[in-house]
């Protein structure tokens, strides 16, 4: 059957997808990149947030019209959205023909055979798929097919999380943390390797926490010792590492290893002490700031990504300030901001103090122009430098390529774009000048220094 994909959400789900997507084509179904063309459409779907719940019930939704007027036999739901609200889906969607919850996605294809032993079927007489087997005992890792570049691939080191903060339903929907074998992840970035990837990007609920089920101790230093060891990827990139969990020796590796970029993606949620202890985050504001501090002194050309929540229950305007305040001494290279969102299952759901909306949003939007102001003012100084970029396109319209420097990971950050006297292909390294700045994007000219 000629089956379609629909991917939401993080990269951790994406690849969910692409193990998905390599256990249909090896059943014999055809993947289609077009949902009109496809007999089932298999929608992966996040729930992390409302906003998040809100994009796959539209998705849902969108595909449903298609079941309706263009002749789609079946629509699969899976992912986090599945796995906490299966029942609800399988009740409010009576377009929705299967339901496989995180810990089911390995019974993707039994799924697409129930939908095609129903084709003829009258309404009533069809039996609609459910599986939601405990999300503790899902498979780590799989083969997979890339819906990533080819230059690029995510690799992901463990499922599941226990830092259990009171905002968050990821633990209660993807289970406990289990590290992969360090051995499994070797092997697969070494076939990453042999694929031709430019650029690893590891990713985890909690990176840092890597190897301590396993091996009792916090081993994401060994472990990215060992992929510059096994493997010549150029671009080695760390995404969610909690501060709590920064070590002597995760820094050294850091700092030490030329392979891994000097970028660090480090959600710290808040400054606050009574925020953050609300929040249950594992440190506090003094772990904080001595964790940057650490950083930058250690490693000086360091690009630090975080997050922020604003409006979390109980966050005063003193709280905000200290915020505010905070961002504007730390000025981090890349942060984002986010409104709480109050998600039923969690500790927070239930707390006193929500705050209005509209406080939330007008807390963004302040600490948001900030951090487009420091932005800015950081990459002025880029001007005249020159950086090395990842190409990852042209653009005909603007005559322009564009690609990624060290310190933009991808999705989430800006985009350098540049001009070039040669062709210059995807996956290609190039040195680029620097001769403006726009927004968060960097613009200039391939030079050959």
């Amino acid at each position: 059957m000629k089956i379609g994909f629909i991917s939401l959400g993080c990269p951790k789900n994406q690849l969910d997808t692409e193990v998905m997507l390599h256990m249909v084509a090896s059943a014999g179904h055809e993947i289609t990149p077009e949902e009109t063309e496809a007999e089932i459409v298999i929608i992966n779907t996040c729930a992390f947030i409302e906003s998040a719940k809100k994009e796959a019930i539209d998705n849902i939704l969108d595909i449903a019209w298609l079941k309706e007027h263009n002749g789609l036999k079946g629509i699969i739901v899976t992912g986090c959205m599945a796995e906490r609200y299966g029942k609800e889906i399988l009740e409010e969607f009576p377009e929705v023909d299967a339901v496989l919850g995180v810990g089911s996605i390995h019974d993707i294809v039994q799924a697409i055979d129930s939908i095609a032993a129903n084709i003829g079927k009258k309404r009533g007489k069809k039996e609609r798929f459910y599986s939601c087997k405990d999300k503790n005992t899902v498979p780590l890792g799989g083969d997979r097919i890339l819906t990533t570049p080819e230059y690029a691939a995510y690799l992901k080191i463990s499922e599941g999380c226990d830092n259990h903060c009171t905002y968050c339903a990821i633990p209660g929907i993807r289970g406990k943390f289990r590290s992969r074998p360090m051995e499994d992840l070797i092997s697969e970035a070494k076939e990453l390797d042999e694929m031709g990837v430019k650029e690893l990007t590891i990713i985890a609920q909690d990176t840092t926490r890597y190897g301590k089920d396993l091996y009792g101790e916090y081993c994401l230093d060994k472990l990215l010792h060992k992929i510059t060891e096994e493997t010549n990827i150029p671009w080695i990139r760390v995404l969610y590492c909690y501060p709590d969990k920064i070590t002597e020796g995760f820094v050294a590796e850091f700092r030490d290893n030329p392979r891994i970029l000097k970028y660090i993606d480090l959600p710290l949620q808040h400054i606050s002490d009574s925020v953050l202890k609300r929040m249950n985050r594992h440190g506090n504001g003094q772990l904080i700031r001595e964790v940057v501090s650490t950083l930058r002194r250690e490693i000086p050309d360091i690009t630090i990504r975080t997050t922020f929540i604003v409006g979390f229950p109980g966050e005063t305007e003193e709280d905000f300030c200290e915020l505010a305040e905070f961002i504007k001494e730390a000025r981090f290279e890349h942060a984002g901001v986010f409104t709480y969102s109050r998600e039923e299952g969690t500790p927070a759901y239930d707390f006193d103090g929500q705050i209005d909306e509209q406080v939330k949003q007008d807390r963004m939007d302040i600490l948001m122009r900030s951090q487009l102001d420091i932005n800015y003012e950081q990459n002025k100084q880029k001007v005249g430098k020159t950086v090395t970029v990842l190409c990852e396109d042209y653009d005909p319209v603007s005559e322009t390529y564009f690609g990624r420097s060290e310190a933009d990971a991808p999705e989430i950050d800006g985009k350098v774009f540049f001009k070039s006297d040669k062709k210059i292909f995807s996956g290609e390294f190039v040195n680029v000048k620097i001769r403006k700045v726009v927004d968060y994007d960097l613009y200039g000219f391939a030079t050959s220094k």
